[in-house]
């Protein structure tokens, strides 16, 4: 069997291994401290009264936004869902399109980024007689930043608001390259919000980003700041007791050894899951997410990376049967994986059947082996060096990419905020579903373009446009496809303000997937080459606690 094994050629991919090693395998569980759940609990308290003084008076309507503004960038939104929810629905009620207040461009931001549609007519009260946006707005880099962050939440056919950014972020990074700005601390909020805007930002890094900047604010509230740190600090605590317990049993399966060709990054699997959703109560949820994701990558690395199309094929049909008694049909390194693959759904039936709840775990499988099988179909075009075109790459690589089945994995083990109905919305690849798709695929297909294409793999996006468009450029397809990215996210905008049928949360969890792609997948492929960025990213998040 070893001679045979040799004499396979394979078009193996030299990833490195992990940079952890077994830093997150030992949790030490400290006793709960119900001092600091005790403060916790009262500093909530404090800022619900805050909240609800803001909805009664209308001459507070203002400082409610600001307020629900600086609660979401803290990170701790989800501990005031209901009056959030509450205060935001009452402002568009009683304002429609007409807000009377200060603060538009954070108003528009909120009111929209929370499925709400207000008009962008307001917009042009910015502007001057000749139909150009006021000089004024430069002279408050506050009201020019609130201005730039509201243009992220723009759709298709929006031209005031393609303008209102270009006349933005001109004249942000004019300030931001003024020598006398250069390294203080306005030049690198702005800097910061050019990199990423708050729309696409996830999160607990927009938590970790913001908390600074607040504290530096001379009008910051104190017990809004002591909140968001302590509630960092126990929250870090769910999320390194998640990870160990995943360092566990991912330390069972034995990357090293049994998938040595694979991507090990098991720390950067969990950093994704936390992006999708960190928050506490999802822990069940999360850990399934994750190890779905962990062997999705396996089973991504092993049809690009190192399987030769026969043993591919046997696999995929394995997968399609999905028994135990398909194990003696599999080469032997595909075995492990295999029972891994099966184990992850076991392990949760038995708790889904006393919910009742054994739909979830059926859509779940459901869309994991339509994974494999475009996974297959790319393993097919591979084999036979075809270039697909462009829409054909679309009808495949946006379900191969795994997202599809990512956010049918997020559902799983959810409590009464999922109903079947969320299921079948996901199962239709939806317009919010796809255009997700689109924009990791993408995203991933540039970053890794040229690492991919310097040993046998699949064409990607970007062969499949320069031969149907006859693109002798590399740069020009990239051009192109940067812009698709961007249409993707003004049809994701579009999906939040129109899909009332779906709860918050999913269409959240969504575009959360979407912020992964845009902070890991920028300038380079961060998850497969793990850099100094990412790195320390996980240090904030899983190893350092917060100084309270």
């Amino acid at each position: 069997m070893a001679s045979r094994e040799n004499e396979i050629i394979r078009p193996k991919a030299n990833y490195h291994p992990s940079v952890w090693g077994d830093q997150f395998l030992i949790y030490n569980e400290q006793e709960v401290q119900a001092e600091v759940d005790q403060i916790i609990g009262s500093l909530k308290e404090e800022v619900r009264k805050q909240l609800l003084i803001g909805l009664d008076d209308p001459t507070k309507h203002t400082d409610l936004l600001k307020l629900v503004d600086v609660i979401q960038r803290l990170g701790i939104a989800y501990q005031f869902e209901m009056e959030i929810d509450q205060a935001l629905q009452h402002i568009h009620t009683v304002y429609g399109d007409h807000w009377k207040g200060g603060s538009t461009f954070i108003w528009f931001r909120l009111l929209r980024s929370h499925g709400f549609y207000v008009s962008c007519d307001i917009f042009n009260d910015a502007k001057d007689n000749t139909g150009s946006f006021k000089e004024s707005l430069t002279d408050n880099v506050e009201s020019l930043l609130e201005l730039y962050e509201a243009t992220y939440m723009s759709v298709q056919g929006e031209a005031v608001l393609d303008d209102a950014h270009a006349f933005a972020k001109a004249h942000l990074e004019k300030i931001a390259n003024d020598p006398l700005q250069r390294n203080s601390f306005l030049s690198r909020r702005i800097l910061e919000a050019l990199e990423q805007p708050i729309h696409r930002r996830l999160p607990r890094i927009n938590a970790l980003r913001f908390i600074p900047i607040y504290e530096q604010q001379v009008s910051h509230n104190d017990s809004l700041l002591r909140l968001a740190k302590l509630d960092f600090n126990r929250v870090q605590s769910v999320h390194k007791k998640e990870l160990s317990q995943l360092s566990k049993w991912w330390k069972d399966f034995d990357a090293p050894k049994n998938a040595p060709y694979m991507r090990d990054r098991l720390v950067e699997g969990y950093f994704w899951g936390t992006g999708v959703y960190f928050e506490p109560q999802y822990s069940d949820s999360r850990i399934f997410w994750v190890k779905s994701f962990m062997v999705a990558a396996l089973l991504d690395d092993t049809y690009d990376s190192y399987g030769t199309f026969e043993e591919l094929e046997i696999f995929t049909k394995a997968v399609e049967r999905w028994s135990m008694t398909c194990m003696d049909t599999l080469p032997d390194y595909m075995k492990k994986m295999y029972k891994t693959l099966l184990d992850i759904y076991d392990e949760l039936e038995e708790t889904m059947e006393k919910k009742g709840k054994t739909y979830h775990l059926n859509y779940a499988k459901d869309t994991m082996k339509e994974f494999v099988r475009y996974q297959m179909v790319e393993a097919k075009w591979r084999n036979e060096g075809y270039i697909p075109t462009v829409e054909e790459h679309k009808s495949v690589a946006f379900l191969s990419c795994g997202y599809k089945m990512l956010i049918t994995a997020a559902l799983v083990g959810m409590g009464d905020i999922i109903t079947e109905d969320s299921f079948k919305w996901v199962s239709t690849f939806p317009p919010l579903v796809k255009a997700s798709s689109a924009v990791c695929r993408i995203m991933d297909d540039i970053v890794g373009h040229k690492e991919e294409q310097e040993r046998e793999h699949v064409a990607s996006s970007v062969e499949s446009y320069m031969k149907q468009h006859d693109v002798t450029n590399e740069e020009n397809a990239y051009e192109f496809l940067y812009q698709q990215v961007e249409d993707r996210w003004k049809e994701m905008n579009w999906e939040l303000l129109t899909c009332k049928d779906v709860p918050m949360p999913v269409m959240t969890w969504v575009i959360n997937q979407v912020r992964v792609m845009d902070l890991l997948y920028k300038y380079d492929d961060t998850y497969t080459r793990v850099g100094e960025e990412l790195i320390n990213n996980i240090k904030q998040c899983f190893v350092h606690s917060m100084t309270v």
